[in-house]
């Protein structure tokens, strides 16, 4: 480190001294030289730096800002702690890993647990047993370093985009008490949507090589269970639309449609059916952005997509894992693969995020609002826009990758001691078509490119080495990426 910090200064000195002399040195060799000494210095940086260097030039507000941003449905208390701890302290013995759509068991969380924590993914499911539930969130919410904090995608995303004091935020879910006292005094919550008593969630993390057993996490990641029925039958739905005549937003923030997966399949289908016409009565003119979340069932999954909740939101943010069963419960591109290897490929989660506009999205022919979708993976962030719709996207994309490694590392500013650069150097912009190959250059860390009418904007995360906290970091960045967009009139 030090070495670099004195070549750096020697060049600068260097740089100094040839502006002494200027006057009295040929123009062009002194304009070469300098052009010599700067790329030296710029060398001379870390990659992190330069990128981070390159995002603070890149990241400007947009012209035409966000005033009132109504968010719902899905809010809880997070009580979180390391889940091998916990597991430890309920007495379960390490073993192998299983998959399980729902837990009904501590036997099943167990290997769940397992399951995801040796893929390093996150993970989010239903635990039907009530009292084995309350009985294991008792031990968590007391276990010593458990930590209680706002929970659920859209209590999570309201609270982020909170900080921001020119924005004014409606929050409307299932409120307990002590939800209500952490949040953001600059959150309104409708007296509608309090309740007596407050939803938690159990969000067990482990770090990057954490074992248990024969189990080695490769990154850090967090695996969540609940409860939760009011979440889960979408309660408050139609009281958050009914209270936006009020509150009269620019922007509509939805999430909470993958916590109905712990319905049966007859209430699950009727209450998306709900949730579609609730979400019609949201006025044209209102942007809105669907925040999914980790799922299970194939079956729900294709209902989302086809019956109409996509047509009807202009924006959505999902994860990789999300991504995959996206493709693989509609019959997209690649849905013969069955998991990720690794950093997802760029190439194909290009292909997969193209299709979904070309199917979904917004065209001439077809009456859909969908035009903008925010994927977030640990590596790497891309934002992909129908033309003509979205602007400032930029921005949009270097503040999300920005936000990931701030609220990771718990820092106000990236410290580029504590993060690394994951993403690859270099990539195919698709798997499907003629091969477009990109080199990442850490001065221009967002990269752009085109096909047909759809619009791509890449940007590299700079990943936290020692993660203080993962969970809510999507929402994070889905917030802060929506608070950079802006609308283009039409």
């Amino acid at each position: 480190m030090w070495q670099r910090s004195v070549c750096v200064g020697l060049v600068a000195l260097a740089l100094g001294y040839l502006c002494l002399l200027g006057p009295e040195l040929p123009h062009s060799p002194l304009r070469h030289l300098s052009a010599s000494l700067l790329g030296g210095l710029r060398r001379a940086r870390s990659l992190e730096e330069r990128v981070v260097a390159a995002w603070q030039a890149a990241i400007v507000r947009p012209a035409r800002r966000w005033a009132r941003v109504a968010v719902g449905v899905n809010a809880c208390v997070d009580v979180v702690l390391s889940g091998v701890k916990l597991l430890e302290a309920l007495g379960l013995e390490p073993g192998d890993g299983k998959n399980h759509a729902v837990l009904n068991s501590r036997q099943d969380l167990k290997e769940a647990f397992a399951h995801f924590m040796e893929k390093g993914a996150a993970a989010e499911r239903f635990f039907s047993n009530a009292e084995s539930f309350h009985h294991i969130a008792r031990t968590a919410s007391e276990f010593p370093g458990a930590q209680l904090y706002v929970g659920g995608n859209a209590a999570l995303i309201g609270q982020k985009l909170a900080t921001n004091p020119d924005l004014k935020i409606l929050l409307c879910g299932p409120v307990g008490p002590k939800l209500h006292e952490l949040l953001d005094d600059n959150v309104v919550v409708p007296p509608e949507s309090m309740q007596e008593r407050d939803e938690f969630h159990l969000i067990l993390e482990y770090q990057a090589g954490e074992e248990w057993g024969q189990v080695r996490a490769p990154n850090a990641n967090r695996f969540i269970f609940s409860h939760d029925l009011s979440n889960g039958a979408l309660n408050m739905l139609e009281v958050f639309v009914s209270s936006l005549d009020e509150f009269h937003p620019d922007l509509v923030v939805l999430s909470g449609l993958h916590m109905m997966e712990g319905q049966s399949k007859e209430m699950r289908q009727r209450r998306l059916m709900e949730a579609v016409a609730s979400i019609s009565d949201i006025p044209t003119d209102i942007p809105i952005h669907l925040e999914l979340a980790s799922m299970t069932d194939q079956d729900f999954m294709s209902n989302i997509v086809h019956q109409q909740v996509f047509p009807l939101v202009n924006s959505i943010g999902l994860n990789e894992q999300e991504l995959l069963f996206l493709t693989q419960s509609a019959s997209g591109p690649h849905a013969s693969l069955t998991s990720w290897s690794g950093v997802p490929d760029v190439g194909v989660v290009s292909d997969i995020l193209f299709w979904i506009l070309k199917e979904h999205g917004k065209t001439a022919e077809r009456a859909s609002d969908l035009t903008r979708i925010h994927f977030h993976t640990l590596a790497y962030h891309i934002l992909v826009t129908v033309d003509g719709y979205w602007g400032n996207q930029v921005a949009a994309v270097a503040a999300g990758a920005r936000a990931a490694g701030t609220q990771a590392c718990a820092t106000e500013t990236i410290d580029s001691s504590k993060v690394f650069l994951k993403a690859p150097l270099e990539f195919v912009t698709s798997q499907i078509e003629a091969l477009s190959k990109i080199s990442l250059n850490p001065d221009e860390p967002v990269v752009h490119w085109h096909r047909e009418d759809i619009s791509f904007h890449f940007t590299p995360v700079l990943v936290c080495k020692d993660p203080v906290r993962t969970v809510g970091l999507g929402d994070a960045i889905s917030a802060e990426g929506l608070l950079y967009s802006e609308v283009r009139p039409q």
